[in-house]
């Protein structure tokens, strides 16, 4: 519970079960190789060191089986832990010791918690978000005896989250809903965060870690009412996390072209490419882009290996034969045809020589096999 420092974790020790990513970036610790009677007071100390002076408590001493994962995106942190119930208090003589200043926003995986922090009390149930701040006394217990419980935390510098601290104030120790559009696509970020965390490089992590505040921003300001909170670039970020997620969602739909985006959203198409400017592609290109991802995982699918390419095509909103198939050789550098008969020649090749690597959709040409940047994955 709190953030995990990738940096100093990143150190050998037993503890660490496998870490690293794209330059260290993204750790994963575990319990496991400490012998069971000393699991909690691993634990215990990986907290304190890395996180925070915090006292834990639990009546799971005799095996305490732990794990957690962090990346590190910039100045904002992403972990996921999982643990048994335990009781955490951190108290002023603990602030005075240490405190790193920052909102910690916590979404329950599996689980509930019940957390106390000014005067606030919540219980927080399993999909709900509840907000923290190093810098106040809180109780934090999860009693939950039928399992282990999962948390998705974001550690944020209170300079980095754009509303007067009154106004967060409102919001910590309280059950958060991550409904409506804000909430939704924090969730579809930290999911996507977590899944593709070890691919992440240090540039696109100083950018993720911009658009990961922006959401908890607009998210927080949701919650209070207060959408004039929100700085304009703050919104424009937000905005464009909507639209890329209508586009993933649409890629099937022949008709999804910019007029048709920025009808939907209520701007002009001016303002669509403008926003876009802050974008790798176009909006066309993007959208051409990620069909032709999908078109790739597809082909290299041996699900559908009896699907005609047209069809393929077809399902990914690409409806003239010959269009697909100029638009895929220049990105790949060969047919779809081709890339199917390729993909299809590893594959084999793989379980002919039993090897590890053998995947279902082996990229024949070569290249990384993923949905482009994590946060255009999520969205």
């Amino acid at each position: 519970m709190g953030n995990v420092n990738p940096q100093a974790a990143a150190e050998p020790r037993p503890d660490q079960e496998s870490g690293g990513g794209k330059n260290g970036l993204f750790v994963t610790l575990s319990s496991e190789a400490v012998q069971a009677p000393d699991r909690f007071a691993w634990y215990s100390d990986q907290i304190r060191q890395y996180i925070f002076p915090i006292t834990l408590s639990t009546p799971y001493t005799a095996d305490f089986r732990s794990e957690v994962s962090a990346l590190q995106l910039g100045v904002v942190q992403v972990a996921h832990f999982r643990f048994p119930p335990l009781e955490a208090a951190r108290t002023a003589r603990h602030i005075r010791r240490l405190d790193p200043e920052t909102y910690q926003l916590g979404w329950i995986r599996r689980g509930a918690m019940a957390a106390t922090q000014l005067r606030n009390d919540a219980f927080v149930g399993r999909g709900d978000m509840v907000l923290f701040d190093t810098s106040h006394p809180l109780e934090a217990g999860v009693r939950d005896p039928d399992g282990m419980t999962e948390v998705a935390l974001l550690r944020i510098p209170r300079n980095a989250l754009s509303l007067p601290s009154a106004q967060a104030d409102r919001l910590l120790a309280r059950r958060l809903v991550p409904e409506g559009a804000s909430g939704a696509l924090l969730c579809r970020h930290l999911r996507t965060l977590l899944a593709h965390a070890s691919e992440i490089g240090p540039a696109e992590a100083h950018r993720l870690g911009t658009i990961t505040a922006d959401l908890v921003t607009s998210f927080a300001a949701d919650r209070l009412d207060r959408a004039e909170l929100v700085p304009s670039e703050t919104r424009a970020t937000v905005l464009r996390a909507q639209i890329n997620a209508f586009i993933t969602h649409h890629l099937g739909d022949p008709g999804l072209r910019p007029a048709a985006i920025a009808a939907h959203h209520h701007i002009s198409l001016r303002s669509l490419h403008a926003l876009f400017r802050q974008e790798p592609a176009t909006v066309s290109a993007t959208i051409r882009r990620r069909r032709l991802e999908r078109c790739r995982a597809d082909l290299a699918d041996t699900r559908m290996r009896g699907r005609p390419i047209a069809a393929v095509a077809a399902r990914w909103g690409l409806l003239v034969p010959a269009e697909f198939s100029r638009a895929f050789r220049a990105a790949y550098g060969m047919s779809p045809g081709e890339y199917r008969a390729e993909a299809t020649r590893l594959q084999q090749a793989a379980r002919d020589d039993k090897s590890p690597c053998a995947h279902p959709q082996t990229d024949p040409a070569g290249r990384p096999h993923d949905e482009g940047s994590p946060v255009q994955a999520g969205f």
